[in-house]
């Protein structure tokens, strides 16, 4: 970096949207006196603007970067997300809960799901899903929240009216914004790091170092710098997404759904004033005229927009910081908006980045380090996400057929062979599910454990049967005194009709 004690740094945001604004409300919040940053952005370009679903780290990082969640939500038409309803993928007719929050409760001696499973091999027990809180609160359509309550939950969200709040708030802490369209990225002949960018009006915006939030363009990284994306078309083969929003209809629903077809899936994502829609599907296996009319087939309500074709690539760069640059958002990788992680990716880079912002000259093992943590991230969502296409049983399409042959990454295989034979799963450092996720993925596909630990065996029959009757009963307790969530969001966030 080229500044002295008392300069700034200069950071250079290429690109809006959600990536550019959480990225610069971020560093603005944390690193604002540090930090000279200004943000470009086109009009003229849209936002693909596609994942309207968070998980539960956005109300940390919200925290984090004091967002007040009412205002937020007000301004966003937001709701809260408990779960996600998969229907369909295991079997076709069946239907599970990927809840957030704490299932039972667990042991240091072992999962609580292996004391389910031994109250099943006793002949009682129920569904493991009937000791979730939050699934039970998000089949009842409830929700509460408090400074005494807990409850694990997320947000459905407008991201273009997200962008456009993080914007405002990003403006007020000092982030400067540059109406216009980058033509030229300019580069030092000799180390190759980006100097400028040189805009369509003939403006040249310098920097010391360049944040590239250009989508899947990857115009700085990819484009100017030449780091390679690596595909997963091997595994995850959809590369088209159809969205279309519509009006509400029906009870508001605490959760989203993903609806299995033909060669890919539907998601449904509620907001306070309307529902986001989508199919995402695999070109190899249907066309866009035949998606199309699955997904207007299986809409609740009328569309209030004309429905738009999205192409993607699933998959990443092999390094998201080259010289003096980083990629956060669609331009360093994609994965599909099954669990909800876009989003999380973003914020997640972005608080990195912070933690590890590069005030040195020299920053090649830094950078390093900060390449090894995102690719054992992200490689591990994707190994989540592909659990939900491999474990399933459906034999009505190729498609289908296909996802139970794939030759799968090692440690997912065994992962689910672990789980098979002895009930037990894990979390690494750089795992953002939790255990209790891959439990309930594991068995709403179908995939049952062998296995489990016989501590529950020890308690036996009566005093296991009476610790989980508890629970349960407490549970049901809890969700009854609940009010709906449509009342809840009316008297805590509402937002406006206009």
């Amino acid at each position: 970096m080229s500044q002295g004690r008392a300069q700034k740094v200069k950071v250079v945001i290429a690109g809006g949207g959600t990536a550019g604004w959480v990225t610069a409300a971020a560093l603005s919040a944390h690193l604002g006196p540090l930090l000279d940053i200004t943000l470009i952005e086109s009009d003229a370009i849209g936002s693909i603007g596609v994942g309207e679903a968070t998980i539960p780290t956005h109300v940390t990082f919200h925290q984090l970067i004091g967002i007040d969640e009412r205002e937020f939500m007000r301004e966003t038409q937001a709701t809260f997300k408990l779960a996600i309803a998969f229907e369909n993928w295991g079997a076709l007719g069946d239907r599970y809960f990927h809840s957030f929050g704490q299932i039972g409760k667990s042991t240091w001696m072992t999962d609580f799901h292996s004391m389910w499973r031994q109250a099943q091999a006793f002949g009682f027990g129920g569904d493991l899903s009937d000791y979730s809180f939050e699934t039970q609160a998000a089949e009842a359509a409830k929700f509460y929240k408090s400074d005494k309550s807990s409850i694990g939950y997320a947000y459905h969200l407008d991201s273009g009216l997200y962008a456009k709040y993080l914007r405002t708030i990003s403006e007020g802490r000092g982030v400067k914004r540059i109406e216009g369209k980058i033509l030229e990225v300019k580069q030092n002949t000799e180390s190759g790091d980006i100097t400028s960018l040189k805009l369509e009006s003939g403006q040249d915006v310098s920097g010391d170092f360049f944040i590239d939030c250009t989508g899947f363009k990857a115009l700085l990284i990819g484009q100017t710098l030449g780091v390679n994306f690596v595909d997963w078309k091997r595994w995850l083969p959809m590369d088209r997404a159809i969205a279309v929003q519509t009006g509400s209809a029906g009870p508001l629903l605490p959760y989203t759904k993903s609806i299995a077809h033909e060669a890919g899936w539907q998601w449904r994502i509620p907001l306070q004033h309307r529902v986001g829609n989508g199919h995402v599907y695999s070109s190899d296996y249907m066309g866009d005229d035949k998606a199309h009319e699955i997904l207007m087939q299986n809409l609740d309500s009328e569309p209030v927009i004309d429905p738009r074709v999205i192409r993607f690539r699933t998959g990443r760069l092999e390094r998201i910081w080259e010289k003096n640059c980083i990629a956060i958002g669609l331009s360093g990788g994609f994965l599909e908006p099954l669990e909800s992680t876009s989003i999380h990716l973003i914020q997640i880079i972005a608080t990195r980045l912070i933690k590890m912002f590069p005030f040195s000259r020299s920053n090649i093992a830094l950078a390093r380090h900060f390449n090894t943590e995102f690719t054992e991230e992200f490689d591990r969502i994707r190994d989540f996400i592909i659990l939900h296409y491999i474990a399933t049983q459906r034999d009505d399409s190729q498609f289908w057929l296909d996802r139970q042959t794939l030759n799968i990454p090692t440690e997912l295989a065994e992962r689910i062979a672990l789980y098979k034979e002895s009930g037990l799963v894990y979390q690494h450092d750089a795992d953002i599910f939790r255990k209790d996720s891959w439990h309930q993925v594991l068995r709403g596909q179908g995939i049952v454990s062998e296995g489990f630990h016989f501590m529950g065996k020890m308690l036996g029959p009566e005093k296991l049967n009476t610790a989980l009757s508890g629970l349960k009963n407490n549970i049901d307790k809890a969700v009854h005194q609940m009010p709906s969530h449509e009342d809840f969001i009316r008297q805590y966030c509402s937002a406006s009709t206009v």
